[in-house]
């Protein structure tokens, strides 16, 4: 009886029957929360960039700073927003657009792609435990209840203050991971409820002042107007003052500027991951929880909603009521200006509120918020690296471990945080370049996957909208790469390091047999394939179609080996799938032609390895087989080069490889013959 459809040895019953009826049984999921505090996960990660984003945003813009936040709004509200809610039905268990990517392009290009986007990615998330640390640090070292602490620390110098409690920071943050780490969505309800109620409060002060003195608002138009915009280049010298500009002129330079605020882009990601841990409808279908993807959506949205008031609010009470030589380089409100009006520091006090106290609980709230931040991406990363390398054979299996990445990710944050000497600025570009790769990966795994899922002539099935939204994040990734070079160059290194350990590592395991199991086109081979475990003496004879005739080859085969007719031969046919792949299962058809069997396996990664998975399997029942090849002239080198890449190459002594490494007891080795 032959079924139109792959079955499985674990679907087929001890009865002979297919249960194609019965779903797989869910694999055991994470604890499942309402949508509002999972939100704070993410916003742990999200929201905690108002500890630095206003003072960032002026730096980068000056006076244009509100301008430019509101592109940055408008980007994230109708190009980002549209994007993640479609990457969230799409991966509703939440392999983000990485995953999508994975899906839509196949190969060693697709590898080679998500190696890149794993750089990106880990760019992103080690930059924003050390950025993150860093600014915590400097809320400390700024508080004014730090100068008692102080005096104790004369053995190091004042000005590695920041960069020695970073550090610390760090050391705690991995040791936190080291001790086991779980869901605390509870607690972030609390620190993200916290920290937003205190922003509203010094934000909404602040415009509430502005409104109280328009002066000052009209100051701050008036720079805007006359040119006087408080600009910089990269490395710091001011720019000067632009004449007579117009509204064309400020919006240009608006557009212009707005990448470089793109750290107000950095929760999309994270609020697709925590999807798993979204509570759904009871009834919602496991592979499309369509209840889940709501919610998520609602994540999102009202996350992207919360933090476009803030950064708007923020960049303009920045820009009105603290001084410019306050937010650039070395004054006391560089990547804390929000704790500095929280201090009532500067010479306006808009809220008789402010002060020691209250800028001490602010302080608190902001180094908490950027502590769980830093937790927030390592536990990204912890989630996202075993997902990818081990299953390409490109890490180690003890890269599945928590506790060897959580010392690797540790020693690297080290570094990372000593070559910036804990400069927050300094990594703002790694961190804004890691973010803009990963949602522009998303518009254009978007873009692909509705233009597929139409019918139609390629101008309908065009999606435009996501289309101009993936070259709006296209051109502000490439602007803020041209603007901030540094930031490519971090992530380059990342990139580099991936790929050359992934290959190394694939490199060192290629030899073993990575061998899940077989899957069976039908009863009828499944039936066949324990036939053949019985046979005594079976010869194995790989075997290309289209060459030769099966008839003159087993008469060559018995010649050449010296080979009785009562001697069977089982010829088996590999057709490579994708050699990409490192684990495999290959598909098996098995059928019976004037009395030879006839193994026909396709999806091969390797057919060295599907060849020793053959034998191995026909060896645990009976005495070993023989397997039989013929002699070829290939180079060593292309065929070590196509055995590593194509799957194809001195496929006999690959095969006694596996098979030695794999069966350490000679007696139950199959034997290799060549002749």
């Amino acid at each position: 009886m032959d079924i139109p459809i792959a079955a499985t040895e674990r679907q087929i019953t001890d009865s002979g029957v297919v249960d194609l009826q019965k779903p797989l049984e869910p694999r055991p999921g994470h604890h499942e929360s309402y949508w509002l505090w999972v939100m704070c996960l993410t916003g742990v990660d999200y929201f905690s960039t108002l500890g630095y984003q206003p003072s960032i945003a002026f730096n980068a813009a000056g006076v244009l700073a509100p301008i430019a936040t509101v592109v940055l709004v408008l980007v994230t509200l109708l190009g980002a927003l549209p994007v993640y809610c479609h990457v969230a039905a799409s991966s509703p268990h939440g392999q983000g657009s990485i995953a999508m990517l994975e899906r839509l392009v196949h190969g060693w290009t697709g590898k080679m792609m998500v190696l890149a986007l794993l750089g990106f990615a880990a760019t992103d998330f080690v930059i924003t435990m050390t950025l993150s640390a860093a600014d915590a640090a400097e809320h400390v070292i700024h508080n004014p209840l730090w100068n008692k602490v102080d005096q104790q620390l004369d053995f190091i110098p004042a000005s590695k203050h920041q960069l020695a409690i970073t550090i610390g920071l760090l050391v705690i943050l991995g040791a936190m991971f080291l001790r086991g780490f779980k869901e605390v969505i509870g607690l972030a309800a609390i620190i993200v409820a916290s920290y937003l109620a205190l922003n509203a409060i010094v934000i909404g002060a602040g415009l509430v002042h502005l409104v109280a003195h328009p002066s000052l608002f009209d100051a701050w138009y008036q720079h805007l107007l006359s040119g006087d915009w408080h600009l910089h280049d990269r490395h710091g010298t001011p720019l000067g003052d632009v004449a007579n500009p117009t509204w064309w002129t400020i919006a240009g330079f608006a557009l212009l500027f707005f990448p470089k605020l793109a750290l107000g882009l950095s929760g999309f990601e994270t609020g697709v991951a925590v999807m798993p841990l979204i509570k759904g409808d009871p009834g919602d279908n496991t592979k499309q929880p369509e209840s889940r993807i709501r919610n998520t959506r609602k994540l999102l949205a009202l996350a992207a909603i919360i933090m476009s008031f803030a950064l708007l609010g923020s960049s303009l009470v920045t820009a009105t009521l603290i001084k410019p030589e306050s937010l650039e380089k070395g004054g006391h409100a560089q990547n804390r200006a929000l704790a500095y009006l929280a201090h009532g520091e500067g010479e306006i006090v808009i809220f008789p509120l402010f002060g020691e106290v209250f800028g001490t609980i602010y302080d608190i709230s902001t180094i908490v918020i950027l502590s769980f931040a830093g937790m927030s991406a390592m536990a990204g990363l912890l989630n996202l690296v075993p997902q990818y390398l081990p299953r390409y054979g490109m890490a180690p299996e003890w890269s599945r471990a928590i506790r060897p990445l959580v010392v690797l990710v540790r020693r690297l944050n080290l570094l990372v945080t000593w070559v910036f000497n804990s400069d927050v600025e300094a990594q703002g570009g790694a961190f804004a370049t890691g973010v803009l790769v990963l949602i522009s990966s998303a518009c254009v795994a978007t873009v692909i996957d509705v233009y597929r899922g139409r019918t139609g002539p390629w101008i309908l099935r065009m999606p435009w909208l996501y289309l101009a939204i993936t070259l709006v994040f296209l051109y502000t990734t490439a602007a803020n790469m041209i603007e901030r070079p540094d930031g490519i160059k971090i992530a380059s290194w990342f990139i580099l390091a991936i790929v050359f350990s992934s290959f190394a590592s694939r490199l060192k395991r290629s030899t073993e047999l990575r061998f899940i199991g077989f899957e069976f086109t039908d009863l009828s081979s499944k039936f066949l394939w324990d036939s053949l475990k019985h046979l005594e003496f079976p010869v194995l004879v790989p075997h290309r179609p289209g060459r030769r005739e099966l008839k003159e080859k087993e008469d060559t085969i018995r010649e050449r080996h010296r080979l009785g007719p009562d001697v069977p031969i089982v010829f088996i046919e590999a057709e490579l799938g994708d050699p990409s792949e490192f684990q495999q299962m290959p598909l098996m058809e098995i059928a019976e032609e004037d009395g030879r069997f006839i193994i026909s396996v396709k999806r091969c990664a390797s057919v060295a390895h599907v060849l020793a998975s053959i034998a191995l399997e026909l060896s645990r029942v009976g005495k070993p087989p023989e397997i039989h090849f013929g002699w070829n002239n290939e180079n060593p080198l292309a065929a070590a080069f196509g055995f590593f890449l194509f799957g194809e190459g001195n496929v006999p002594v690959r095969v006694r490889e596996l098979i030695r490494k794999a069966e350490p007891d000679p007696a139950r080795q199959p034997n290799v013959f060549l002749g």
